[in-house]
């Protein structure tokens, strides 16, 4: 049995495999293509390109994609809770970080200083609810959002970082706690305790300049 990559009522970031007169078609892992109507298009669209499209039913009940998804994606909601683990598929990057979809029905934001690892437009991965603010609109992260697992994730990043400056790093534990934010994201709490637990591991020297690996 055949099995589609995305239902209806789904995002899915989808490959266009034809294009005629009467819309354009996606691989949607059927043997039959899944139609684009022209009314369903933002733009115009070429064979090869992939796309984020939301797949819904016409007016003939048939399955339809579209790629008109922000009237479908609302900007904002009070009913996530903080630590909340989501669905997320990767859209588009601004200037502050990378937007992506929840659950695919909600806007939320990934900030660019907390992206550890690289991401590419219409990736799925999991994350979590970080923040929701006063206008409910939601900031993500895609590390787990307790403590034990933030200490465990920066002290790895922490020594990518040192292989990657000579096995040096101008930070310790006096340095101000925005210039650690501004570096690695987190609290200066959160990064004294990774400094302790690969000091500890023997993994670093804490110096008056800074940190080395040992």
């Amino acid at each position: 049995m055949q099995q589609p990559l995305a239902q209806v009522e789904q995002i899915a970031w989808l490959k266009v495999v034809d294009v005629n007169y009467t819309g354009a078609f996606l691989d949607w892992g059927l043997k039959k293509n899944l139609l684009i109507p022209f009314s369903e298009q933002h733009q115009e669209l070429n064979v090869g390109d992939y796309h984020l499209v939301k797949l819904l039913l016409d007016e003939q009940q048939r399955v339809v994609a579209t790629t008109k998804i922000n009237r479908y994606i609302q900007d904002s909601s009070p009913y996530f809770k903080v630590g909340q683990k989501v669905s997320l598929i990767i859209a588009d990057k601004t200037d502050i970080g990378v937007k992506a979809i929840i659950n695919h029905s909600h806007w939320g934001m990934l900030y660019q200083n907390e992206l550890f690892k690289p991401v590419s437009k219409g990736q799925t991965l999991d994350g979590y609810i970080k923040h929701i603010r006063e206008d409910f609109k939601i900031d993500l992260t895609l590390y787990q959002p307790s403590y034990r697992s933030e200490v465990e994730t920066l002290a790895d990043k922490i020594i990518a970082k040192l292989k990657a400056n000579n096995g040096r790093l101008a930070v310790n534990d006096k340095t101000p706690p925005e210039q650690i934010y501004q570096q690695f994201g987190v609290s200066k709490k959160v990064f004294k305790q990774s400094l302790s637990a690969l000091f500890k591991q023997r993994k670093i020297i804490i110096e008056e300049t800074g940190i080395r690996l040992t």
